[in-house]
């Protein structure tokens, strides 16, 4: 496995399963709120950079404990759920308390709470775990998730007119289901 292959799987997973995602709906909601888009991406930037570097570095941890078989079972089937999870849309619940702090501190807390054990952050704790280079991962996964949720900060509801959301839940599922099946048989392939 390469950085590359790591990157780029870590990237596309997240971007793909952020469409749609309570973040992603988060992100639009504080644009909309603040009309200050690059400071809200900022914030997204960092409340991401440390919710991954976490998730990242719990899923190298537990290739450190878990019997490989175990691992690429659990792994995955831990990403074939995902692809099914990723079908059922998000909501997003607003809470206007935390305007006082401004859109900066407002969106690394709200962003960073939010990604707390969301698909998005789950999906991290397994690439971290299938991949084992938490740097790369957590490059890759934040990339994505600046991707997603810079549509969503800059381009907002116009970007639905032109793509469902539908459209990147499937794909998004896809890719869970194909990262599944890949982690499981290249477990046996290794043997």
């Amino acid at each position: 496995m390469t950085g590359l292959e790591a990157f780029l799987a870590s990237t596309l997973t997240v971007t793909l399963a952020e469409m749609g995602d309570k973040t992603q709906l988060l992100a639009f909601a504080l644009s909309a709120r603040f009309r200050r888009p690059w400071t809200v991406m900022l914030g997204i930037f960092i409340a991401t950079v440390f919710n991954h570097l976490l998730a990242a570095a719990a899923g190298g941890w537990i290739t450190q404990y878990i019997p490989p078989v175990v691992l690429a079972w659990g792994l995955g089937l831990s990403f074939i759920g995902f692809g099914v999870w990723t079908l059922i849309p998000d909501r997003y619940d607003e809470n206007p308390e935390l305007d006082k702090f401004g859109p900066l501190l407002t969106t690394i807390v709200l962003f960073f709470i939010a990604e707390i054990g969301d698909k998005t952050q789950l999906a991290t704790v397994l690439l971290g775990a299938r991949y084992a280079n938490v740097v790369v991962v957590v490059l890759g996964t934040t990339l994505g998730m600046l991707i997603a949720d810079g549509l969503a900060v800059f381009l907002g509801s116009k970007l639905e007119r032109f793509v469902p959301l539908k459209f990147f839940h499937r794909m998004a599922a896809v890719l869970f289901v194909v990262l599944g099946v890949v982690t499981v048989s290249a477990f046996y392939v290794r043997l």
